[in-house]
């Protein structure tokens, strides 16, 4: 199931993707409220997708927890950066909810920075209280998954000698489009793209922690909150973002998350 947060008419809602009732393509269906805490209940009202804005699926509550070095080919192409090691651990760094924005906003590139890059990411989105879950069941506390972009400001993020900085600006958190309740992430494929050129192609299949594993992780450190989001690390190929760039995310069963650039002041 497909979930979206949607804004029409100046009202904000939430609803879940269907075939239209004609047949002539995909409508959202109106829910009563948050699916994460109220369940699917529906208004009855369906919006035609062109009739819509998209936004955001979640604002997360409390938090963005984000997992570095998840990607073996990418702790490689960063060895001179944060090292070539890789963690017996998932290394988590935060991020704002202030840094969330939706499909179509656009990313703002901070005066303070010379070097802004994209990092296409598979993110978590939490459905229940965890605190202290074991790795077994971690699973059972997510709501459900949606495309991310972990924006680096990298050389404030080399400066500072660690990320929360270089990591947490406004802008700097592209969610969406939607919620995927029960995709395949076997080997699902992770794709960005700048202006239609593929720079970063990988597969779920290959991070190093598993999906399980960084909840019950994250668990023991955090807890987590319906609504707050994990961004579970990027494959190799990333690369800067220069204003009038448009960056796509695209991962296998979820969809194609959207966002342009502009250098702040523009």
């Amino acid at each position: 199931m497909k979930v979206a947060r949607f804004q029409v008419d100046g009202e904000i809602s939430f609803g879940v993707l269907d075939a239209a009732e004609n047949g002539t393509g995909v409508e959202l269906v109106e829910l009563v409220s948050d699916p994460i805490v109220a369940g699917y209940d529906t208004t009855g009202r369906r919006f035609r997708l062109e009739q819509v804005r998209l936004l955001a699926p979640v604002i997360p509550r409390s938090k963005v927890v984000c997992v570095g070095k998840n990607y073996a080919d990418h702790i490689e192409e960063m060895k001179d950066v944060t090292g070539g090691e890789t963690p017996e651990e998932p290394l988590l760094f935060l991020k704002p909810n202030t840094s969330v924005i939706g499909p179509g906003d656009a990313i703002v590139r901070p005066a303070i920075s010379e070097r802004v890059e994209h990092e296409g990411e598979l993110a978590l989105v939490i459905g229940a209280l965890a605190k202290d879950v074991p790795e077994e069941d971690a699973l059972k506390y997510v709501f459900g998954f949606t495309c991310a972009n972990d924006v680096s400001a990298r050389d404030l993020q080399i400066k500072d000698g660690q990320w929360t900085r270089g990591k947490g600006f406004d802008t700097f958190c592209p969610l969406g489009p939607v919620i995927e309740t029960d995709p395949d992430l076997a080997n699902a494929r992770i794709t960005t793209r700048v202006n239609g050129e593929t720079r970063q192609d990988g597969t779920t299949g290959q991070l190093i922690h598993s999906l399980a594993r960084i909840v019950s992780y994250a668990s023991q450190a955090f807890t987590l909150l319906p609504g707050d989001v994990i961004l579970t690390g990027t494959p190799a190929g990333v690369g800067p973002l220069v204003s009038g760039d448009v960056v796509e995310v695209e991962i296998e069963g979820i969809g194609i998350l959207r966002n342009p650039v502009r250098d702040a002041g523009e």
